[in-house]
């Protein structure tokens, strides 16, 4: 049996918030199943060794600038043409979409399971994943999201960068997809203060590569901490999640790092400034800071500079001890 599982959202956040439901299909069906999801998801990295994942197959398409190889009508149909080789016997869309229930259909799909069409507004992202199955398939599935690495490279990061279990192995998430996401530098300055006054600590920094995380990026390792940072902007993904797994506990803005160190086992103080609770509360691990004096956190609640360096140390030692 052929099972394609459609995960259209952009970004590394969303992949690793649907790995739960696309796992539990492939336990439902016990086989190993296909993805078709956007190249920024970096799904590739994150499910190289996750024993459910048979391929991963790359949606090209760009809604805003239509230059993709699957935009349009054109692309449609190369899609369409694409999915038709591998002739799958089921689909599993999460999306309301009717353009990716016909591409279904028209790659001659027999079982096609979809989101209720027309009703994209106001989904919670992962309350209506949830709900999709157990309406389908009867299945209750635990929005825990986790990834797996290969424990060698796990501990040969850790030889090499000599990481120690006598420090505070810190990774700090300071980027962030837009300004309103990103807390200015002072505060996380002002939380490794408090840390280092307590503790022998060791910080990780993880970023991206414009201007503007790298600005935050050279004002906390350039600061006197700079000793104590290692910088990791430089590494691939790939690269990337065994210096994260090496970490105690994790503190980051809204931003893909924040979602990786959860699925990867840290506790993770996850700073929302400008984005609905659950993309900072949906696992377990995920510890959420609101700005001051807020109630509810939404888009455009604009509190990067209301996040309290203290507050952030106050959930650190609880989770830390």
């Amino acid at each position: 049996m052929k099972i394609l599982i459609v995960q259209n959202r952009k970004g590394i956040g969303d992949l690793i918030i649907f790995l739960p439901f696309i796992e539990a299909l492939a336990k439902k069906f016990e086989t190993k199943v296909y993805l078709l999801v956007k190249e920024n998801s970096k799904a590739i990295d994150l499910t190289k060794n996750n024993k459910h994942v048979k391929e991963i197959l790359i949606l090209d398409r760009d809604n805003k600038i239509n230059n993709g190889l699957h935009d349009g009508i054109n692309g449609t149909l190369k899609l369409i043409q694409y999915l038709k080789r591998y002739k799958f016997d089921k689909i599993f869309i999460f999306n309301s979409s009717l353009r990716f229930n016909l591409i279904a259909k028209f790659s001659l799909i027999k079982d096609i399971y979809q989101y209720p069409l027309f009703f994209k507004k106001n989904q919670n992202i992962t309350e209506t994943a949830k709900k999709f199955l157990k309406k389908k398939l009867g299945i209750d599935v635990e929005s825990n999201p986790e990834i797996s690495l290969n424990e060698k490279d796990v501990e040969n990061i850790r030889v090499k960068s000599k990481i120690s279990s006598n420090e505070k192995n810190i990774l700090l998430g300071i980027g962030g997809s837009g300004d309103t996401k990103r807390i200015p530098s002072g505060t996380f300055l002002k939380f490794m203060n408090y840390c280092t006054d307590k503790y022998k600590c060791r910080f990780f920094l993880a970023t991206g590569k414009i201007k503007e995380e790298q600005d935050i990026l050279n004002e906390i390792y350039n600061s006197k901490f700079k000793s104590q940072c290692l910088k990791l902007d430089d590494l691939r993904l790939e690269e990337t999640l065994p210096y994260v797994k090496n970490c105690d506990i994790s503190i980051c803005n809204d931003s893909s790092f924040s979602h990786i160190s959860a699925a990867l086992g840290l506790q993770t103080i996850v700073l929302m400034a400008d984005t609905p609770i659950i993309y900072g509360s949906y696992s377990p691990k995920m510890h959420p800071i609101i700005p001051e004096g807020v109630n509810e956190v939404g888009h455009n609640t604009l509190g990067k500079n209301k996040i309290s360096a203290l507050e952030i140390y106050k959930k650190f030692e609880t989770l830390i001890n």
